[in-house]
């Protein structure tokens, strides 16, 4: 994750950071109601990599793996002045100065770690579907630029999907990062096209797209099926975008 995202100047590690935190402020943004903030979503970040797997969320935030969007949106580690873009409705374009809540950092230390972040997600989620029988099911968004380095992780991800609530099972979404030349991957239905072995075990990782998802994606602009599976590979950076505003629909928030 440590090389250069194409079309930026960000790295890997970058850009994606960059991207949660961006969606992370959107689902803040999506829960706020006049009353105050809603907890419609319990969200964690599990980082890997040499130094194994672990909360990547840092200060209050860094107790519990787990932590309601309410949590999130009183404590980002910082608040920074970006400039963004816009179009002027004359022809031009202007620059507008927003605040960015940041909470996580990017990081690239080496090691693909992925059996202890499957098994640290699943321990988690085990115990939060159960004390949440009625809600919507987990998603988790699982992104990667490299092969696991600690063993197979196609039966911890399937167990980790065999989880559920009464609303169904959980769903995990795998996202890997461009790291060479060539057409991106989007939603594939069947591991046909896919260019080597790897690629071939995410895809069987994945969960298929719940219709929603299918939907919501082809109002992007996508041509998902209702065969698909919630997979990308060799993601450029507005895959990334399309990947997570997908993966955070959920069916609706009550």
């Amino acid at each position: 994750m440590a090389d250069k995202m194409a079309g930026t100047e960000k790295t890997k590690s970058e850009f994606v950071a960059d991207v949660l935190n961006r969606t992370l402020m959107n689902l803040v943004t999506r829960c706020a109601k006049p009353e105050g903030t809603r907890d419609y979503f319990h969200v964690g970040v599990i980082g890997y990599g040499a130094q194994g797997a672990q909360n990547a969320f840092q200060g209050q935030l860094g107790a519990t793996t787990l932590s309601p969007i309410s949590a999130l949106e009183a404590n980002p580690l910082r608040v920074e002045e970006r400039k963004r873009k816009l179009d002027d409705g004359a022809g031009g374009i202007i620059e507008q100065t927003i605040k960015f809540p940041v909470w996580f950092e990017a990081q690239a230390n080496g090691g693909t770690p992925m059996c202890q972040a499957i098994t640290a997600a699943a321990e988690s989620l085990a115990a939060w579907c159960d004390t949440h029988p009625e809600s919507y099911p987990p998603t988790v968004l699982h992104v990667t630029d490299g092969e696991s380095t600690d063993g197979d992780p196609d039966s911890l991800a399937d167990t980790l999907r065999q989880f559920r609530t009464n609303d169904g099972n959980v769903l995990l979404l795998n996202l890997h990062v461009s790291a060479h030349p060539g057409n991106p991957i989007k939603f594939p239905s069947s591991d046909a096209g896919l260019p080597d072995q790897y690629a071939k075990l995410l895809y069987k990782m994945s969960s298929g797209l719940p219709e929603h998802l299918v939907r919501f994606a082809q109002e992007k602009g996508l041509n998902p099926s209702f065969e698909s599976r919630g997979f990308m590979f060799n993601a450029e950076a507005a895959e990334i975008v399309d990947f997570f505003d997908i993966g955070t629909r959920a069916s609706q928030l009550r």
